[in-house]
């Protein structure tokens, strides 16, 4: 596997950062994206306190359940425990279903964004929590937008890879994700990982990484902490993309996995595997030709 550096930038104008980043789809990690008061009073003890009597879906491990978009929350906590958790122990669990900027209002009016980009949805900020050690799936978003992640407390390692490497990655057809085991990262298993080419970075307080529409994406809590990402709409073919992602394939996928239940995985994961292996080959060719 091949994993390049992300570049960090400062003062770009909306110009530069569209010439160079947006029309090229290159991630990049911006230093400046994100102010107002938010940087200086959002904490675990200001969150316990605005909101802390409020009752959240605890996610555990996505490897448990392979086929699925998400896990099903395995517990359900007060906010406060919950941030006491992650604050006292590694843990897997992890927030993504419940959004504090939703429930809490007046916290999403402390965020200010550099308007860098055009089309940022910045009225629609989503934020994650999670325990150190806990990891998403390797996945793409349905949606098609640029995403731009902004780390508010602790660390996260993000690992990019761009949509043609969808193969490598052994994404699961009529799905938006792989089964490729990023945390373990078995060659043996998943042998066509090793040709995957993509960007590795480890963000840390206001810092932002811009993540290209379409970009493959496992993230890795290296330490307890919470982001917060806006998204940004992206080319008038990849939000097309995106519109039949969400009304078409996701549709049809939770169809016949009704339908044919272990079936329909065990075909998808055979795919999988004949598409990786596919991959494999043209690569290797491709290589003994320009040798």
């Amino acid at each position: 596997m091949n994993l390049q550096p992300i570049q960090r930038v400062e003062g770009l104008t909306k110009q530069e950062f569209t010439e160079q980043f947006i029309r090229t789809k290159t991630p990049v990690i911006l230093k400046d994206f994100i102010k107002g008061p938010a940087v200086d009073i959002w904490n675990y003890d200001y969150f316990k306190e605005v909101a802390g009597d409020l009752i959240v879906p605890v996610h555990g491990s996505e490897n448990a359940h392979p086929d699925m978009v998400h896990s099903a929350p395995m517990a359900k906590m007060k906010f406060s425990e919950y941030l006491d958790l992650i604050q006292r122990e590694p843990t897997e669990s992890r927030l993504f279903l419940f959004n504090l900027l939703i429930e809490k209002p007046e916290i999403r009016k402390q965020l200010v964004f550099n308007k860098i980009a055009d089309n940022i949805l910045t009225w629609l900020p989503l934020m994650f929590f999670g325990g150190g050690g806990s990891s998403t799936r390797n996945h793409f978003d349905i949606d098609m937008s640029h995403v731009f992640l902004t780390q508010f407390h602790g660390q996260k390692k993000v690992t990019l890879f761009p949509n043609n490497n969808a193969s490598l990655l052994y994404k699961l057809p009529y799905n938006f994700h792989g089964i490729g085991d990023m945390k373990n990262m078995d060659f043996e298993k998943f042998p066509a990982l090793k040709y995957a080419n993509g960007w590795e970075c480890v963000i840390s307080f206001g810092e932002t990484l811009f993540m290209p529409a379409g970009y493959w994406h496992y993230i890795q809590y290296v330490t307890g902490g919470y982001s917060v990402s806006v998204r940004a709409l992206s080319s008038a073919r990849d939000r097309v993309t995106g519109f039949s992602n969400l009304v078409f394939t996701r549709n049809f996928d939770n169809a016949m996995r009704k339908l044919l239940k272990d079936k329909w995985y065990n075909y998808k994961v055979k795919e999988a595997y004949s598409r990786a292996e596919k991959a494999i080959r043209q690569m290797e060719q491709q290589h003994n030709s320009n040798a």
